[in-house]
């Protein structure tokens, strides 16, 4: 869906991407027991949980012009969990 949209839209100068968050920390995970997180932690390569402000960035990047010719992709934040 988000090459379509992205080949339908670039001329029209409409960029098209989709953000794909992993586990991020927050109130949804907090109710996780502690000890599922520490196994899921092990599970990825950077050993952590991403944090909100990870996914900000991410699309604060893509909205902004230094992204200007990146359109018809998919960014996954995940620490490295699907490598």
């Amino acid at each position: 869906m988000t090459r379509t949209c992205a080949k339908e839209l670039a001329r029209f100068g409409i960029r098209c991407n989709a953000v794909l968050p992993g586990f991020i920390q927050t109130p949804m995970t907090d109710a996780v027991p502690d000890k599922v997180l520490e196994k899921l932690k092990k599970q990825i390569p950077l050993q952590r949980l991403g944090n909100p402000s990870d996914v900000a960035d991410v699309v604060t990047f893509l909205a902004s012009d230094r992204s200007s010719y990146i359109t018809g992709t998919s960014i996954e934040i995940t620490g490295g969990l699907f490598m």
